[in-house]
């Protein structure tokens, strides 16, 4: 994501594209919106082994990639790279690999598969990125065109048992929560953050927490947000739930309450964060470490809080009185691969 701010307003803006009514996004300019699909038809048939997922787990667009991976069983037919939280002048690297490449792509920095598909581009390095590895291009950086594809052409590889994320029949609903919790809740916190006039902090400030206080309200009675199960929905609120306390809070000034704080969306959250294929992507050190130390506009110091106090994560919710069945028909994902699993130390047991 590439930040940037109207110096006549303060208001924030960034580099992801938006997403309009139907659930898809608008396709916007510098960025890679080619589709992985059933039959190819945009040049890039679904194939097991030929992607590589690039994320970093400190990304919120980038986990709602990692978790559909996860729940649907992804795993063996589309590898992960995981950048290095603290980005560097050229972006995304893959420092967390010997050699500082990623030992698939055999790059360095995200940045050479951009390049690689279009050697003009002068735009941000986003993530998430799916890469051709023959070729080392980069193919798309649509964060919520990816998820619904994963869902909907990527069924083929899908494991035994796994959940409908996006059914037919609770598509235009989904879709339309979607939009909501885009722009008042996703992008709301960034606009918050990034402001540089108190109106423009204000007005995502305000429309930040009257979103959550529906969210609440919705989510008193019924378990999910649409629906019995958990959706693309879910998926979408929950990553920037779980990075409300850590960062958003108080590196971003939205403040009025912590998730801790507002009973129905926390217990709501550790539902959803103590669900297979949730919280076992979430690693808060990577959370922390990014937008403490990569924001130096809000944080010139680049100190990192040790706090808060994680142990939350892991109590009892309750929410399971309201009914509900997480994975519908299907069941929960098997462990993560060893390779992917995340330390003690990252996540909420610490």
């Amino acid at each position: 994501m590439t930040i940037t701010t109207d110096p006549k307003t303060g208001r924030f803006e960034a580099s992801f594209p938006a997403e309009n009514p139907s659930g898809e996004f608008r396709r916007s300019a510098n960025h890679f919106d080619a589709r992985v699909t059933a039959d190819g038809s945009e040049g890039w048939p679904v194939e097991a082994g030929r992607y590589r997922l690039v994320v970093s787990r400190a990304c919120p667009w980038a986990s709602r990639g990692l978790i559909v991976r996860r729940l649907l069983g992804l795993e063996p037919a589309l590898s992960v790279a995981v950048a290095d939280p603290i980005q560097d002048d050229k972006s995304w690297r893959f420092t967390l690999d010997p050699g500082d490449r990623d030992p698939v792509l055999g790059i360095k920095y995200l940045a050479e598969a951009y390049h690689a598909a279009d050697p003009h581009y002068m735009g941000g390095i986003s993530v998430p990125a799916i890469v051709d590895i023959p070729s080392k291009r980069l193919v798309s950086n649509d964060y919520p065109r990816i998820t619904l594809d994963f869902s909907t052409e990527w069924t083929s590889l899908h494991r035994p048992g796994a959940p409908d994320l996006y059914p037919e029949r609770l598509r235009d609903e989904i879709d339309a929560v979607n939009v909501g919790v885009f722009a008042d809740v996703n992008a709301a916190v960034y606009q918050a953050g990034f402001a540089t006039k108190q109106a423009a902090y204000e007005d995502a400030y305000t429309r930040l927490f009257a979103m959550l206080d529906v969210l609440s309200e919705r989510l008193e009675n019924q378990r999910y947000l649409v629906g019995d199960t958990i959706t693309e929905a879910d998926i979408r609120l929950f990553t920037t739930l779980v990075r409300f306390d850590p960062v958003y809070h108080g590196h971003f000034k939205c403040n009025r309450n912590k998730l801790a704080e507002m009973p129905v969306l926390w217990a709501y959250a550790r539902d959803l964060f103590q669900t297979p294929g949730f919280g076992d992507t979430v690693d808060f050190d990577h959370i922390k470490r990014h937008y403490h130390a990569v924001h130096e506009q809000v944080n010139p110091t680049r100190i990192v809080p040790l706090g808060p106090d994680l142990s939350g994560w892991a109590t009892p919710h309750h929410r399971e009185q309201l009914g509900g069945r997480p994975f519908g028909d299907g069941t929960p994902p098997g462990p993560p691969p060893e390779e992917e699993r995340i330390g003690e130390t990252d996540g909420a047991t610490s």
